[in-house]
This record gives C-alpha cells, structure tokens and sequence, in this order.
C-alpha cells in the first residue's frame, strides 16, 4: 500500500470513528448529575448574611435568558455593604439555551458598561481563577461587577473558552451543563474597597456552588 492510500485509509478510518461516537452520544443522550436546586443556595455565606427576599426575574426576560434554574440574591457584607449574587444554569447548553454575557444582556437595561479588566479570585485551598471585571453605570447607580462560566470542574472568564470547553466536554464526558456566575457591588467612593468586597463574596460563593452547579 502506497503512502497516499494509507494516509487515505487511516483518515477514513478516523472519520467513520469520530462519526461512530458522535452518534452514539447521540443516541445516549446527555448524562444525568444530579444537583441541588439553587431556592435551596445557603442564606447565610460565612459572615455575609441574605439581606432581603430574593429577586424575580419577569417571562420576558427569562424568554431571552432560557436558564433551567437561577438565583437572584443580595447578601450583607462585613463593612455593611449590599452585594448582589446572580447564578444562571443551565442543564443542557442544546437547542439555543447557553451562557448569556452580560455585556450583551446589560446594555439593553439600560446600563453602560467601562473599565474592562480581570481579576484574580482567590479560594481557600490556595488557588485562583480569573474573573471578567468591569465598572457598571444606569443613572446615579455605579457599581463593580465580576463574572465567570462555571461547571464540570471549571471556572473561565472568557466567553469563548466557555463554549469550547462545552463542545470538548459534550464529547468526552456527554455533559454541556454549567453556569454564568455575576457579583455586583455599590462602587462608592473607593474602587479598592468594592473590589475587595466583590472578591471576598465571589470566593465564598465559588466554595457552596458545586452542590448547585456540578463539578
């Protein structure tokens, strides 16, 4: 067999693999995890305590969103301040329902959007991540947000990697589920001081979501 055919051999052969797989996953379906509703997400987080009944989202916007479960939550932090926690799911990332950004889905709130950066989250076994940051404005309101895609055992800031991730993980593991996780706190007069107050919620936010939102 000349050099030609076996490349041509061994390609087809990997063709009619991959083609094999994909639709057996097919036939399979998606893998079950299970998880715990997120009405059921602690109201307590180390000493930042739920400051006031959860929020609501309206059928408009959860038309737009299509998360299997979210949570809309403030929590209290030491210094007194309100920080807002927001975790959108989703069990199946098929049939258009994903990951919304928020630099899509805030702008049309009414909401602008500056201060691009990142910023390192740090967990207690030692460990960072990465998270978007930006600074957000509606009106006389001016707060400092966080944002990260988490699930099956990652946590990303970019959008992206997210969705590579999801097609990687669709194929080797038969699971597309995961979360778009979002900490805004009051800006105030110190940029430092919301950062802080933003970082120290994300991480204890991080630390109870794998009972919500799968490793």
């Amino acid at each position: 067999m000349s050099k030609s055919s076996l490349r041509f051999a061994v390609l087809l052969i990997a063709i009619l693999a991959v083609g094999a797989l994909v639709n057996a996953w097919a036939y399979l379906g998606e893998a079950h995890v299970d998880r715990k509703p997120l009405k059921d997400f602690p109201e307590q987080m180390g000493e930042c305590p739920k400051s006031r009944p959860d929020q609501t989202l309206d059928d408009a916007t959860m038309a737009v969103l299509r998360a299997s479960d979210y949570l809309l939550r403030d929590y209290r932090g030491p210094d007194g301040k309100t920080g807002n926690f927001y975790v959108g799911c989703y069990a199946s990332q098929g049939e258009g329902a994903s990951y919304h950004s928020p630099l899509n889905c805030l702008p049309g709130s009414g909401w602008t959007l500056s201060e691009p950066g990142k910023a390192m989250v740090s967990l207690p076994d030692g460990s960072q991540f990465a998270a978007n940051k930006y600074v957000i404005e509606n009106g006389e309101y001016r707060s400092l947000m966080l944002y990260w895609y988490q699930g099956r055992g990652r946590k990303v800031a970019s959008e992206y990697w997210g969705k590579v991730y999801t097609v990687i993980d669709s194929v080797r593991l038969r699971r597309s589920d995961g979360a778009m996780v979002r900490v805004t706190v009051p800006l105030g007069d110190s940029e430092d001081a919301a950062l802080k107050s933003a970082l120290d919620l994300s991480a204890k936010a991080v630390a109870a979501l794998p009972e919500f939102v799968p490793n």
